[in-house]
């Protein structure tokens, strides 16, 4: 099928709009999946192995895409080995990688969440066998993380969020303003020792730097769509209807109706982005549009940007987002504006100039923005993310 055709026969763009929404974060589209699809937020129900118990809760772990990147090795008695899963990881919009380690920390540190509600401490261990190579093709299979358990863990008062945390994918509720008191709260609550790496965190409310933030993120958005690979990606991600989202359980989800409809009908064509100019370019865009302009404030975290700092950033994120979670706060990343592809190269200049007050990095030690995220209230839930079965991800 043509692109024209596509658009046409996508009722003005509502595919590729559905679609487009979800590229800054782990994508659902509708709020009704398989129970199945979402089993993993009931947590890890038969299951008695301390391990296993940890790891069902730590795949609800906000990551990239929602590729869910993480395989745990489980062979050695009294550890856990954490690698990647090389054929989830994002070449276009990640190129180095970044943000895949990024939601191995978010894993990690709900992992060690899991481990010390149940009485077990963890000696985590990064890199055991050297950090991975700055670029994609030459990622193995060196461990991420060895971590080693023993007696004596205190449970974390955050891990009661764990199965209530959800990113919100929505627009915000533009007449509830975020305090400068709840704000700190999210900032300065969710610090731990385990997450004391050279980071800092910072976040504004204040209504006049907002608008250029909210800019910001809807043009770098307009990059990501009219950058043909980078929109493709996402949309060779894109899972339609129950049977898809059963068969994958992760990418972005959509199970509107329409969109069902359309594809059941063979005319949900993947082969190409939207046009510039097109009725669904003009609708993807406006919904990301609607995302930036209901930010009610901005957090971020900036730092190095090592292998080991990373992975911190991950764990530092999540608890953010917990303690979001606690407060009743909505916490989106907006990534695209942090990605290292060539045409994002102004706005990537553009977050530090604004962020940090300085040029973008040039280096592993400069500053960088490792996450930028919007924050905000929404009407009622946001729904959960389809994950894979707990069997995909262990080895044994």
């Amino acid at each position: 099928m043509h692109r024209r055709n596509f658009i046409r026969l996508a009722g003005g763009g509502t595919i590729a709009a559905a679609t487009a929404s979800t590229l800054s974060a782990c994508g659902v589209v509708g709020s009704q999946f398989p129970a199945e699809a979402v089993e993993a937020w009931n947590g890890p129900v038969g299951e008695t192995d301390v391990r296993r118990r940890a790891v069902a809760y730590a795949i609800t772990a906000p990551n990239s895409h929602n590729l869910q990147p993480w395989l745990l090795d489980l062979r050695e008695e009294g550890v856990i080995t954490l690698r990647t899963d090389r054929t989830r990881v994002l070449p276009q919009t990640d190129p180095l990688g970044r943000q895949i380690l990024i939601s191995h920390g978010t894993f990690l540190e709900l992992l060690v969440m899991a481990l010390a509600q149940q009485g077990v401490a963890s000696d985590v261990q990064l890199w055991p066998q050297g950090e991975l190579p700055a670029a994609l093709k030459q990622w193995d299979d060196r461990p991420v993380a060895r971590i080693t358990l023993k007696p004596g863990g205190k449970p974390d008062p955050l891990f009661a969020q764990v199965l209530l945390r959800h990113t919100p994918k929505t627009d915000f509720d533009t007449a509830r303003t975020v305090t400068p008191e709840v704000l700190a709260q999210v900032l300065d609550g969710a610090r731990s020792p385990a997450t004391d790496a050279p980071l800092s965190v910072g976040g504004t409310v204040n209504a006049d730097q907002l608008p250029a933030l909210r800019t910001l993120c809807w043009e770098s958005a307009r990059v990501e769509l009219l950058t043909p690979r980078t929109m493709m990606e996402s949309i060779h991600l894109t899972r339609v209807g129950p049977a898809e989202i059963l068969q994958h359980r992760d990418g972005i989800s959509i199970n509107s109706p329409f969109v069902r409809a359309v594809s059941a009908l063979g005319m949900f064509d993947r082969s190409a982005p939207p046009a510039e100019g097109s009725a669904a370019y003009k609708n993807a865009l406006g919904r990301f549009e609607g995302h930036s302009r209901t930010a009610m404030g901005f957090v971020w975290i900036t730092g190095p940007n090592t292998r080991s700092d990373q992975v911190h950033t991950g764990r530092l994120y999540v608890r953010q987002q917990l303690q979001a979670t606690a407060l009743g706060v909505g916490m989106h990343p907006m990534s695209q504006a942090v990605q290292e592809f060539a045409e994002m190269a102004p706005h990537f200049e553009t977050v530090h100039q604004l962020v940090l007050g300085r040029s973008a990095p040039r280096s592993a030690a400069d500053p960088t923005v490792q996450m930028f995220s919007r924050i905000g209230y929404i009407d009622g839930q946001a729904p959960a993310t389809p994950r894979r079965p707990l069997a995909r991800f262990v080895q044994v």
